[in-house]
């Protein structure tokens, strides 16, 4: 029989790849289909994804809700590439697959809800329970593709699901991207702090400067190079206790002074608020909801309005919310 390009790249992924690598070979789908005579699984999982239409709208959501004017800011969707490029690297150091760390990447945060966390933490409040990573999931499976979603791999579906909270992905290129994620939102958070002015050079705790670098730049490599010597021939991701000491530090840090300062309370009360005003608003007025939301919800409302809310952008849940909810002059 023939090779096809896929074939090949299969068989060497097998000859190339470490032993401990996700071979696309051996990936399966929740509803097989035939295979693409070019591309391998995990390569036709990331094109999905990325041109899907919940990737496209990653542009216009908030990475940190801060509102200063300027195109220098992350978005999602600059996150999300971010967090590609530090992860495949991390994999290609350690011989893994780097089109399921692609792929994974794309996709992990394609359930985040307009304003960022603030929006996530809006409609938990609401519903008693709502994470970011259980809606990518929904997203991917259910809500693209007219409610039949992408079809996607269970090892990139894994992947996206625990790349955060205390799950474990069972792949190590599912392990990268769930310190990779951290990697990217710390290091470049803290970059448009700085260009934000809500933290200053030099603040930075010692800990962290001596043993990850004073910029971005130099902690992503710090980073970046630990997890790829510490993982060398290892069943599992791993990180020095060094430098995971000095990253939770780190993190600590953003938290206290960014993430949750006070500066940014305001605008998180606002986008806050936009986030249940609309949820209140389409629960009154189902009439008004796109109505192939209730098909793929089976009925139910709550699930439906939170997975059409949760999509919007956030200039878009602002249109909305003025549309709807401020009265015209």
């Amino acid at each position: 029989m023939t090779e096809t390009i896929r074939t090949r790249i299969e068989r060497e992924e097998g000859e190339r790849l470490s032993p401990y690598a996700a071979k696309s070979s051996a990936a399966r789908r929740m509803r097989e289909e035939e295979e693409c005579p070019i591309r391998t699984k995990f390569q036709r999982d990331r094109d999905r994804i990325l041109h899907s239409k919940p990737f496209r709208r990653l542009k216009h959501k908030t990475q940190v809700y801060i509102a200063p004017s300027g195109d220098h800011y992350r978005t999602r969707m600059t996150h999300s590439l971010e967090v590609s490029q530090i992860s495949r690297t991390i994999g290609r150091g350690l011989s893994l697959n780097e089109d399921l760390i692609e792929a994974i990447s794309l996709g992990h945060d394609v359930g985040h809800t307009p304003f960022g966390h603030v929006g996530e933490e809006a409609i938990a409040k609401l519903i008693g329970r709502f994470e970011h990573n259980e809606q990518s999931v929904r997203i991917l499976t259910v809500l693209t593709g007219e409610g039949r979603g992408l079809n996607l791999t269970q090892e990139v579906l894994d992947g996206v699901l625990h790349h955060t909270g205390k799950g474990v992905p069972y792949t190590l290129e599912g392990q990268i991207v769930k310190t990779g994620d951290r990697i990217a939102y710390l290091c470049h958070d803290y970059d448009d702090a700085l260009r934000a002015e809500l933290i200053h050079q030099g603040e930075l705790p010692g800990k962290v400067v001596s043993t990850l670098g004073d910029s971005p730049s130099r902690m992503i490599t710090t980073m970046v190079v630990d997890m790829i010597e510490s993982s060398q021939k290892q069943d599992s991701i791993r990180q020095s206790s060094q430098v995971a000491e000095a990253m939770q530090e780190f993190r600590v840090f953003m938290f206290e002074r960014v993430y949750n300062s006070v500066i940014l309370r305001e605008e998180r009360r606002k986008g806050e608020y936009v986030v249940q005003a609309l949820f209140h608003y389409y629960m009154k007025n189902l009439q008004f909801l796109p109505q192939e939301y209730l098909v793929w919800a089976g009925g139910d409302a709550v699930k439906a309005v939170v997975d059409y809310i949760s999509g919007l952008t956030d200039n878009y849940a602002i249109d909305l919310f003025q549309k709807f909810l401020v009265p015209r002059y």
